[in-house]
């Protein structure tokens, strides 16, 4: 049997196909039309699934849209009328958006995959947010927290979920209290993303990798906003806010009364700790040093609410083990807390955990809740989107008259490699199949030596063209991860550590040998293992033979503004617009 999950005209865009309760393929829009965020209608994407598992959308047994758009649709009219005047215009391009596509997806879907009307299905936002991570968990049974911006009317769900193993049918996902718009703790955390100069739904994470260069000192204002109870439960104060009946602004005057102006997109930000010693004025200094605090604020605050309605699940379900989704769930700080610090034992994120989960969980949360089918199925790692044969690569380069090496033995290949990392050389990796989620996590990521403190400097400004304050993640054998991060004393347990979704301190001398993947004594590690990963796994392991510190710095290959690289033709073209010393696409090098 064949599902198709479809998320869309939000943003991040995606398809994913279950194949008999496994999911065969999935991939967001954005990787093959190459825009950022794409939201359109997934269509490159479902094709890419339909063939990687060889099928026609005539053999699809259903498909399964992410979201009910009678429910948002009331939302947002209910909402624009509430707010009437000031949320005119809201109402005139909502009207318009909706009217042309977002009412009629029953009829599109139709109509594109020629799918009949009765096995096109919708699942609730927050339910396929809360499938998309529990049946792809390894548990039996979970509590499950769902946080996000909207979905529908609902912003953040509390439940829990059981799952038959051995065919029963008792496959359930029990959403027990919800907390609804405009109340939203994902934005609350966006409206401070766009006063510190990012963009809505693509900046978060830059939030989250300034804060640390602050000091969370106005807290206190921050609870001006928000009104938390000690359950986790909250309401905001929307005289602060306009998201809820404007088009273009999440915050008002009276925001920036309270916390100034707003930081200009794109501006410099330095600090004494990004640039220590340097030689800037002390007026600019301060006031981006006042950014920086805001940002450890709304951090800080949003994690004290994270861990609170951690807490309280774990009080009402005596159960070991959180599963967690939607945009907040990767907020990869907070997850390193609530493993830390709540009673729960074991954590399970779902590496897409935003909306382009979304299609995974719609998916899973028909085979195995409506149709009632046992659990089969583990996500054990995430490289579920498309890849490319060695005559695919070298196609490419010699139609493109591009000079390269081919070296076929695997062991040589790693030897190279490794000698280049150890000089200083940055290199760009491209192995088999692309990553589901925002993560690069070793098929499509840049590469460089961590214990070289200036690979920070030259990643960032040189090669990826970003924010200098922003950070990599140190990929680290899993059998080694105890070694260097405190809290995961039994690393294997912890599947967000695979996918790059967990913040941890270092251990007291681990941050000392690799500089540039130390984030003011943190780290977002990334656990690899031989079995998900075997090339890449291999070259960590004898980096680690040849240094000492089996450690490498990765961060995502891909220019700043532009998705993670999908292609031969997308690597070579961040190859040639940046300063990457070394490329390497399967069997195949490429230097400059």
């Amino acid at each position: 049997m064949h599902i198709l999950g479809i998320s869309c005209f939000y943003h991040d865009a995606a398809a994913a196909l279950l194949q008999d309760g496994s999911i065969v393929a999935a991939a967001q829009e954005e990787r093959f039309t190459r825009r950022k965020n794409d939201y359109s209608y997934p269509s490159n994407a479902i094709a890419f699934c339909l063939g990687r598992a060889g099928i026609t959308s005539r053999d699809l047994d259903f498909v399964v849209f992410y979201e009910k758009p009678l429910l948002k649709f009331e939302r947002i009219l209910l909402t624009t009328l509430r707010t009437f005047p000031r949320s005119s215009r809201t109402f005139s391009e909502a009207m318009i958006l909706w009217f042309q596509d977002k009412l009629w997806i029953k009829d599109l879907l139709r109509r594109e995959l020629g799918v009949p009307a009765e096995r096109i299905l919708f699942s609730e936002h927050h339910v396929a947010h809360a499938a998309s991570a529990f049946f792809c968990s390894p548990f039996e049974e979970a509590a499950i927290l769902t946080v996000d911006g909207v979905g529908e009317w609902t912003t953040t769900t509390m439940g829990r979920g059981s799952a038959s193993w051995n065919g029963d049918g008792h496959n359930r996902i029990e959403i027990q209290r919800e907390l609804h718009f405009p109340h939203s703790l994902g934005l609350l955390y966006s409206a401070f993303t766009a006063w510190l100069g990012f963009k809505v739904n693509e900046g978060e994470y830059k939030v989250m990798g300034m804060a640390p260069y602050g000091e969370p000192r106005y807290q206190d204002l921050v609870y001006k906003l928000i009104h938390v109870e000690e359950d986790g439960s909250f309401w905001l104060d929307m005289d602060y806010f306009s998201y809820h009946y404007s088009p273009e602004n999440t915050f008002n005057g009276r925001f920036v009364d309270i916390f100034g102006p707003p930081r200009e997109p794109d501006s410099e930000f330095f600090t004494d700790l990004t640039h220590p010693g340097a030689d800037r004025g002390r007026a600019e200094l301060e006031r981006n040093q006042r950014y920086a605090d805001v940002a450890a604020s709304i951090q800080r605050v949003t994690e004290d609410v994270m861990l609170k309605m951690a807490r309280e699940l774990h009080r009402n379900t005596g159960l070991k083990n959180l599963c967690m989704a939607g945009g907040v769930a990767l907020n990869s700080v907070a997850n390193g807390r609530i493993l830390l610090e709540t009673p729960f034992e074991e954590l399970f994120i779902q590496p897409a955990a935003g909306d382009a989960g979304g299609a995974v969980g719609a998916a899973l949360w028909v085979w195995h809740v409506l149709l009632g089918k046992p659990r089969t199925y583990v996500m054990e790692d995430a490289y579920l989107g498309a890849e490319y044969s060695e005559a695919d690569v070298r196609s490419f380069l010699e139609a493109n008259s591009i000079p390269y090496e081919s070296c076929d033995d695997g062991d040589r290949l790693l030897d190279r490699i490794v000698d280049d990392l150890t000089v200083g050389k940055v290199v760009g990796w491209f192995q088999g199949r692309f990553e589901w989620g925002p993560r690069a996590l070793g098929n499509r990521s840049i590469l460089a030596d961590p214990r070289r403190a200036e690979m920070k400097e030259i990643v960032n400004e040189k090669i990826k063209f970003r924010e200098p304050f922003r950070p990599f993640a140190p990929v680290v054998p899993e059998s080694r991860a105890a070694e260097f991060f405190e809290g995961l004393p039994e690393p294997e347990r912890h599947y967000p550590a695979r996918y790059m979704l967990l913040v941890l301190p270092w251990t007291e001398e681990a941050a000392q040998k690799v500089p540039a993947v130390d984030h003011e004594g943190t780290g977002r590690l990334q656990t690899v293992r031989r079995e998900w990963n075997p090339r890449y796994y291999d070259l960590v392991e004898r980096f680690g033979e040849a240094t000492g510190v089996p450690v490498l710095l990765n961060t995502s290959f891909n220019l700043r503004g532009e998705p993670i690289v999908s292609s031969p033709a997308d690597a070579w073209k961040t190859f040639s617009k940046s300063g990457l010393d070394v490329l390497v696409m399967g069997n195949h090098l490429v230097r400059k």
